[in-house]
This record gives C-alpha cells, sequence and structure tokens, in this order.
C-alpha cells in the first residue's frame, strides 16, 4: 500500500442472512482522488459506503483510511478520525436556521460537545465559522433562515456545509446530486469542484454525465463487488459496463 493512499478496502464482505451484499470487495482510493462509484440500483454502493462510515459492521475483511486500520469503527469514531459523508436521506434539523446546523457540526469537533452548560450560541468564533463555511456552499445570505423554509438543493448543499464543518481528510457522497433540477445540479457540480485537493472525495452518483466530469477514476459495482476500474474513457467504452449499467 503506497504511503498516499487514503482509503484501501481489502476482502471486503457483509452478509445479510444468505444475502451476499458485498462480496470479496477491494478498493484503492489515492490521496486528492475524486472516485466515483456506478452501478445499478441494488449493487451495493451505499452499503459500501456504510461500512466505511462506521454505519455497518462488515462480516470480513479489512477497511484502512490513510493508513490506520479502521475495521467495525463506530461512526462517531470515524469522524474524529477524518471521515465526512453526507447520506441519501436528509439528515437536517429543519426547525433550526441553517448557521445553528452548522454551528452543532462545528461543536463536535470540538472539547466544548463535552460540557452540557456551554452557552454555545455567545461563542462568536463558531458563529464565524459556521459563516465561512456556509459561504463555501453559496448560503451564507440564507445563514438565520430555517432550513425548512429552504429548497431542496440547498438542503443539499448545506449537508455538504455540515461534512466540511467536520475538517475532513476524507469525504463519502452519497448521491448528492439526487432530486436535483438542471440548476441546481450545476450549483451542486460547481461546489464540488472548488473542494481542495486537500480532501479526498469518493462519491455514488447516477446522473452519468455530471458525474464522469466530477471523477478523476471510475470504479463500477454489479452484485456486491467489482467489476470494472479505469478512468472516464474506459468506462464508458468497456462493454461490461454497458451491459451492467449503462445500457440500463
Amino acid at each position: 500500500m503506497r504511503p498516499d493512499t487514503a482509503l484501501h478496502i481489502e476482502s471486503l464482505n457483509k452478509q445479510f442472512g444468505g444475502l451476499k451484499a458485498i462480496s470479496e470487495f477491494n478498493l484503492t482510493v489515492q490521496e486528492g482522488e475524486r472516485r466515483l462509484l456506478l452501478g445499478p440500483n441494488g449493487a451495493g454502493k451505499t452499503t459500501l459506503f456504510n461500512l466505511i462510515s462506521g454505519d455497518l459492521r462488515p462480516s470480513s475483511g479489512r477497511v484502512r483510511m490513510f493508513g490506520q486500520e479502521i475495521t467495525g469503527w463506530s461512526p462517531h469514531g470515524c469522524a474524529h478520525a477524518g471521515m465526512a459523508r453526507t447520506y441519501q436521506i436528509l439528515t437536517l434539523f429543519q426547525n433550526n436556521t441553517l448557521v445553528d446546523n452548522v454551528r452543532l457540526a462545528l461543536i463536535g469537533t470540538q472539547p466544548i460537545r463535552w460540557n452540557p452548560f456551554a452557552d454555545v450560541t455567545a461563542k462568536s468564533d463558531l458563529e464565524d465559522s459556521a459563516a465561512d463555511i456556509l459561504e463555501r456552499v453559496g448560503l451564507r445570505d440564507k445563514r438565520n433562515h430555517p432550513v425548512g423554509s429552504c429548497a431542496y438543493g440547498e438542503k443539499r448543499r448545506l449537508e455538504v456545509a455540515l461534512a466540511l464543518a467536520q475538517n475532513p481528510k476524507l469525504l463519502l457522497l452519497d448521491e448528492p446530486l439526487a432530486g436535483l433540477s438542471t440548476l441546481e445540479r450545476s450549483e451542486m457540480q460547481a461546489l464540488v469542484e472548488q473542494i481542495t485537493t486537500d480532501i479526498t472525495i469518493v462519491f455514488i452518483e447516477h446522473d452519468m454525465d455530471v458525474a464522469l466530469r466530477l471523477a478523476s477514476s471510475v470504479t463500477v459495482m454489479h452484485r456486491g463487488t467489482v467489476i470494472f476500474e479505469g478512468n472516464r474513457d474506459e468506462v464508458v467504452a468497456s462493454k461490461d459496463v454497458q451491459e451492467v449499467y449503462l445500457a440500463g
């Protein structure tokens, strides 16, 4: 394994009863990569993310992040080791403001999270940091709006803001373009493109045109395992990929 390997998965398996959701899965992602995971519905992409991030425990196999063994770690353990992720289903506090949501994400990375008596609203540095992160995702002007009043695309960008607030080294994006309008997809694409390569990104997406433009490399999954890896042109030209994904 190279010293600049951000994510290394070796012989990973996950079985639910008699169903093999992930089977002998291997993946290596180098630091700074934008790795796209493709595959038809049921290929195991989100299950794989859940195994990496600690939402599920693998049946067998190993996961390493920047050389550190994280197999079976809890989600908060993975987060404190430098991993952040988004989910297909939005996980936001709808009645709170955007800045409150980001402030909570920031608190989760600091010792103040252990102090139940701390007045976090009085900490101007948290407010400033939250506003700066919202600026990065184009939402600073809406920082005092309730999340519930925002458009769906703005909520998707807020989820990315919460992930960035954790100052991750590895960012997992689970279908960040899902359900977005054409304009919103363009805004999300621009947002992902401007994330610095200090953060390695692995993402799942079904919008082929945009996804392939964002990716530096592509892994194609089918029935819980890897069937093809390559760059964008190689994936598009692959007959195997066309049979199981593109043609469908």
